[in-house]
């Protein structure tokens, strides 16, 4: 009887946390959406949801501070690596725009490879002295324990810059988006290898000097190159197995197959000591690249709306859980003097980070990165939920002064500096013309708040070539023009019926149908105005690639070969043949006009 009662009890506790937890997502929810429609960027989503965590915190903890109640509202890292994280990551690689972020990678990889070694020593040696001064109690044995925290906060977490400069209202400047984007994704995966691979020598307990560095470099080289490696060729094999098959005709499988094989990839490299987060980041591309082309008009928007909507509660999660944290009693040992110092120690090492390195991002490309972006990236260097979750595995007795030091650094820098980013972008001139920006749709989205381009665009915009790089139809120069553009037809096909979702396939599928003629001088005129790196020697290499990908890769992976139609369906009449025919050839001729 008492073994029945305690089952009940713990059935009532889980559904009545798992109704505030619902409860208060709807409200952030609720409250982006009022910040958008406001357009009240002081305070960013990310630092809402942490308010609204504080709050829920407070009650909790004045109304039933029991400690199961306690011990559920505690953030655990687990669940946000293997849970939360990975939705976001992956809808931040399907709905990257590719052409942006690949045309500007090399510079993207400069601040997130090499910009993020440079903060982790910087930061990791400061502290180390800081404690060697005794101003705060640390490890001073080794500086090991000092470098892996300098690892963990010199994570500029995707989350809280998305939250903030992703938002198409702002209409930040592409380039410097694209920038801070592709930098925030790729260098959290960085941090995290960093941050692993100094653990695994703290563990091991031998001793660390200058000559374990180089040995350190290897050991991240190898699990980087390894991360993307196993993140591509998973990504290959969803879309080979998606293209050879007739799964089109399921869509719910199709999109069911889109998230095993995400999680998959994720998994298998965490189980093999590598980065996940790197791993999925470039299985979302490749899946985005090949196999969006493989799949059904509906599965097209279904799987991206979900992705989105995933990543977008995860993300509300994540933030409301460091409130929450915040309140519980994870500040206990907290040493203001510590974190001040620990604050400026971040402002440095960014200062060393940006300005230097954009100099030599400089020296390579056709257009230089203004010293007002630069100063707007050295700003939006926010910190969020991965430098949290990563000090919750921070080893030794300092393991709560570096969690609560950690907390206190990611909610002024959520709070503050991301309510101030909107206020710095107008000072510094980093939002876009409008008009320069507008969707081919018009003025109505102009209306609804959506005259800005948008660099995370939609993955069944299909219109780059080899990785975005270019394009094999001439509507490469943006996502966003009619012809062959899948993201917008794929959009259209949510209020226009079951004729219209056939019309939408086939011009998705087929979107070079009618544009070969002018491919070439529209995909690299497209690269080359996205202010791509110099050293990329855009013309040349991308008549190899464009060549090679049409060759081998398209017709193995998928892709918007001409004149495919294997995704059609059997059953479509000729009146929904005629529509086709009819929208496909007035957008062609609009496009020649």
């Amino acid at each position: 009887m008492s073994a029945v009662s305690a089952g009940d009890a713990a059935h009532e506790f889980g559904a009545l946390n798992t109704l505030l937890l619902v409860v208060i997502l709807g409200l952030c929810v609720l409250s982006a959406y009022l910040i958008k429609q406001n357009s009240f960027y002081y305070l960013p989503e990310s630092a809402c949801a942490i308010l609204v965590g504080m709050i829920v915190g407070c009650l909790a903890k004045a109304i039933y501070p029991s400690s199961e109640e306690m011990e559920f509202l505690s953030f655990e890292p687990q669940m946000f690596f293997f849970l939360l994280l990975p939705p976001i990551i992956f809808e931040a690689g399907y709905s990257l725009r590719k052409k942006d972020f690949f045309a500007n990678f090399w510079t993207v990889s400069l601040y997130a490879v090499f910009g993020t070694i440079i903060s982790t020593f910087i930061i990791g040696y400061l502290v180390y002295a800081v404690g060697l001064t005794g101003m705060a109690h640390i490890d001073t044995s080794s500086p090991l324990e000092a470098l892996m925290f300098g690892a963990l906060i010199s994570a500029v977490d995707p989350v809280a810059t998305l939250s903030i400069m992703g938002n198409p209202e702002l209409n930040c400047d592409p380039l410097l988006y694209s920038l801070v984007f592709g930098e925030s994704v790729l260098n959290d995966a960085v941090a995290i290898v960093l941050f692993k691979t100094f653990a695994s020598f703290y563990d091991s307990g031998e001793a660390f000097s200058q000559k374990t560095i180089p040995a350190v470099m290897l050991n991240f080289t190898i699990v980087s190159l390894g991360s993307v490696v196993i993140g591509v060729l998973i990504g290959l094999f969803c879309s080979y197995l998606c293209k050879h098959t007739q799964m089109w005709k399921y869509p719910e499988y199709e999109v069911s197959m889109l998230f095993l094989f995400a999680y998959g990839s994720y998994s298998f490299s965490e189980a093999l000591q590598l980065s996940g987060i790197m791993s999925l980041f470039f299985c979302g591309i490749i899946l985005s690249h090949y196999n969006g082309h493989n799949l059904s008009a509906t599965s097209q928007v279904t799987a991206h709306n979900i992705f989105k909507s995933l990543a977008v509660l995860s993300e509300f999660f994540i933030f409301l859980y460091i409130g929450m944290g915040f309140i519980i009693g994870r500040f206990l040992t907290f040493q203001p003097a510590f974190f001040v110092l620990c604050m400026v120690f971040c402002l440095v090492s960014r200062v060393f980070n940006i300005y230097p390195l954009s100099f030599l991002a400089n020296l390579m490309r056709t257009k230089v990165i203004p010293l007002q972006m630069q100063s707007v990236m050295w700003f939006a260097g926010l910190r969020g939920a991965i430098s949290f979750a990563l000090s919750q595995n921070m080893p030794g007795e300092n393991k709560k002064l570096y969690i609560s030091t950690t907390l206190y650094v990611v909610i002024f820098t959520t709070i503050v500096c991301g309510g101030l980013t909107e206020p710095i972008m107008n000072r510094m001139g980093m939002r876009a013309a409008i008009s320069a920006h507008l969707p081919a749709g018009g003025s109505k989205d102009v209306e609804s708040g959506k005259a800005s381009r948008t660099l995370c665009s939609s993955p069944s915009g299909h219109s780059e070539g080899v990785l975005g790089l270019g394009s094999e139809d001439g509507a490469g120069s943006s996502s966003n023009k009619a012809s062959g553009s899948g993201g917008r037809a794929a959009r259209s096909t949510a209020t226009r019926g079951k004729a219209d979702v056939t019309t939408v396939h086939r011009n998705s599928v087929n979107p070079g149908n009618g544009n070969s003629s002018n491919s070439s001088s529209s995909s690299l005129g497209s690269a080359e105005s996205t202010d791509p790196d110099h050293s990329l020697g855009i013309p040349l290499k991308m008549a190899f690639l464009q060549r090679f990908e049409m060759t081998y890769m398209r017709p193995l992976f998928g892709g918007p070969s001409r004149g495919d139609s294997g995704n059609e369906s059997d059953g479509d009449s000729s009146a929904d043949d005629s529509t086709a025919v009819t929208d496909s050839d007035q957008l062609l001729s609009a496009q020649e006009r």
